[in-house]
């Protein structure tokens, strides 16, 4: 099979890609365990497409029980260098309205029981996330929301990962505030950095469901509210993609420094890597990531 390029994974309320044609169920098994679901492949635009449903068809994944590794890690064995993430989340901020869609570009992780990278049992690395989210891509996601034309877009911002699955306080709502926080979501973390040691740009389209609970003028978050404001904006981002898809598809090669993630941040020495840990690791660490495998 051709090596699938481009990959979505959707959040709360998009279980499904539209516009899908010639679409095919791949079921593949992970040393971390099995994704979230088949990974689905089709047409979009003309172009080959993974997507993948991070809770399940049906919502049945808890954003704590969401096997991230086992996901990133299927699509790596698929060939994709580039993933789109569609996500819900909460406004931190007054300027920040529901309805409207944010591109963060940094990412706070306040979560406490997720495993949250492919190395160890014998094999380190200190992966470098400066910039948590791809640059290049999350600007070209940027112009794809706008040129949807169905809502206001901004461009970066400060996006907390809790562990969930409740809600915040109210005063954890305000600490995050304090913290200089804009954005409150329950999946961004360890997605992001896992696909940074896969070696995969990642970018996030963040839809603004609610206020979370610090707003006095404004109801507290429900999941009607979070549902509610996805399936409005559902449309937008089916069209969002299909034109970020046939972009990235027409370049000859990414301009980032995405793909070299792993260069400089192996730092075990190869001799003493455990062959077992390196054969579970192959996708990740084979020569475009210092030459660990042959």
């Amino acid at each position: 099979m051709e090596p699938i390029k481009i990959a979505v994974i959707g959040g709360s309320g998009l279980y499904q890609m539209e516009g899908l044609a010639d679409v095919k169920e791949h079921h593949i098994p992970t040393p971390f365990g099995d994704p979230s679901d088949a990974v689905v492949v089709g047409t979009l635009v003309g172009v080959r497409v993974a997507f993948l449903a991070r809770h399940g068809r049906g919502h049945r994944h808890t954003p704590s029980q969401v096997p991230y590794r086992a996901n990133i890690y299927a699509l790596k064995i698929l060939g994709v260098e580039q993933i789109i993430s569609v996500s819900a989340c909460g406004s931190l901020r007054e300027h920040l309205h529901p309805g409207q869609v944010v591109i963060p570009d940094q990412l706070y992780d306040n979560t406490r029981r997720r495993a949250n990278t492919f190395f160890g049992d014998g094999l380190a690395a200190h992966i470098s996330v400066a910039e948590p989210f791809c640059p290049r891509l999350s600007a070209l996601l940027a112009n794809a929301v706008e040129a949807a034309g169905e809502t206001t877009v901004h461009r970066g911002g400060r996006l907390i990962t809790i562990e969930g699955p409740r809600f915040s306080t109210k005063a954890e709502s305000h600490t995050f505030r304090q913290w200089g926080m804009d954005l409150i979501n329950m999946s961004t973390c360890p997605e992001a950095f896992l696909a940074r040691e896969a070696e995969m740009c990642y970018a996030v389209m963040n839809s603004i469901s609610d206020y979370d609970v610090w707003h006095e003028s404004q109801e507290p978050v429900t999941v009607e509210m979070v549902i509610n404001i996805l399936r409005r904006n559902a449309k937008m981002a089916q069209l969002a993609i299909a034109g970020l898809v046939g972009q990235l598809a027409q370049a000859e090669r990414r301009t980032c420094d995405c793909g070299d993630a792993l260069g400089q941040a192996l730092i075990t020495q190869r001799d003493v890597v455990p062959a077992g840990t390196l054969e579970r690791l192959r996708p990740l660490v084979g020569r475009s990531a210092g030459g660990l495998v042959d």
